[in-house]
């Protein structure tokens, strides 16, 4: 039996992250971060250190930026797993000029074959400007399909805006 997914959805320091922690927190179940991030530069370092001083000790981190696969199916319904975050994942896949549509169906495959419980940080990144360049408006696209069907597919979506979070869709 698949657990639930929740996907919380912000911009850039919105308070996402922290959010997407305190409902693994209170879920009182064993709890997994899959840290999808590439460290690419320091300041990429710099926010992953941050990242684990927030959560705290109490979690077992796996990191795997691209197969969900490798993380999702085997964990069992006694834990709940904090993806951080499908915007990194997905910029790794693009990058690595990667089959956006195979990783995303990939994806969608082992959170359908996973018992754990599910909470999947993504940044809403259409709400700004259009890009002045192909990359990124390819990525601000992908992204935002990506979300669609994320929030498809999750039981409770979230949206954090100044660390409050707005509730976008709720299990019936």
């Amino acid at each position: 039996m698949r657990g639930s997914v929740t996907l919380i959805l912000g911009g850039a320091a919105s308070g996402k992250s922290l959010h997407a922690e305190n409902i693994c927190l209170s879920s009182g179940k064993d709890r997994v971060y899959w840290a999808t991030s590439k460290i690419y530069d320091s300041e990429i370092q710099i926010k992953v250190d941050r990242h684990i001083l927030q959560r705290g000790s109490g979690w077992r981190t796996i990191e795997e930026p691209y197969e969900a696969a490798r993380v999702l199916p085997e964990l069992p319904h006694s834990t709940v797993c904090l993806m951080d975050c499908a915007t990194m994942w997905l910029t790794n896949h693009l990058l690595n000029d990667h089959d956006l549509a195979a990783a995303q169906a990939d994806l969608f495959a082992a959170l359908d074959r996973c018992a754990a419980d599910v909470v999947i940080v993504s940044n809403e990144t259409g709400m700004g400007i259009v890009p002045e360049n192909a990359l990124a408006r390819r990525f601000r696209e992908a992204q935002g399909r990506l979300n669609c069907a994320l929030a498809t597919l999750a039981d409770r979506v979230e949206l954090v805006a100044a660390g409050l979070p707005l509730v976008l869709k709720a299990p019936t």
